[in-house]
């Protein structure tokens, strides 16, 4: 049997308990947005969770530069002849700009290094794009698994259906570790 008492101690200590929370909760949960101030060439984003924002300690994350998302570094001018700088014309003729380009170089780095015979053991994906399977392709050209040209126009026309542009496919692959 309970104390007639015993209900309503239960509730007002609930009660204060959610208070409390409320009042003293500064989780990044809880905010709105939160953003650091940046140089106007480096646009940043805060991916926050309840105790880090980009990995670091609250206390410290006004100081420490942020994890950006669907931004890359500037890919430079490629040499003539290379399948960068194939990309940059394909690029440039789908109306993108040298932004977009930045996103593209910054993807393929991470998944083939520009190699048109890259082969991932694990997963099976082949090419610059890292086609899975690399037959996939053929849709672009019989030539698929030794012409760069080919690669990238399959490549381009899969990131531009899937993702919209090089940096909508650079950001997922940020965000997930593929693309």
């Amino acid at each position: 049997m309970r104390a007639p008492w015993s209900l309503p101690l239960f509730a007002s200590v609930v009660s204060l308990a959610f208070v409390l929370v409320a009042i003293t909760d500064q989780s990044p949960a809880m905010a709105m947005e939160v953003s650091a101030p940046a140089p106007q060439h480096e646009p940043q984003v805060l991916a926050a969770t309840d105790d880090y924002v980009s990995g670091i300690d609250l206390a410290e994350w006004k100081t420490s530069k942020v994890v950006t998302y669907g931004v890359a570094p500037a890919a430079g001018t490629p040499d003539p002849g290379t399948a960068m700088s194939i990309a940059l014309e394909m690029v440039t003729a789908r109306g993108w700009g040298t932004d977009q380009y930045d996103c593209l170089v910054a993807l393929w780095n991470k998944e083939s290094r520009w190699n048109v015979y890259a082969h991932n053991a694990r997963s099976g994906a082949y090419g610059i794009p890292q086609a899975l399977p690399g037959s996939k392709m053929a849709t672009a050209g019989a030539d698929w698994a030794t012409n760069p040209a080919t690669q990238i126009t399959w490549g381009l026309g899969y990131i531009q259906a899937r993702y919209g542009d090089p940096c909508g496919a650079w950001a997922h692959s940020q965000r997930v570790g593929w693309y």
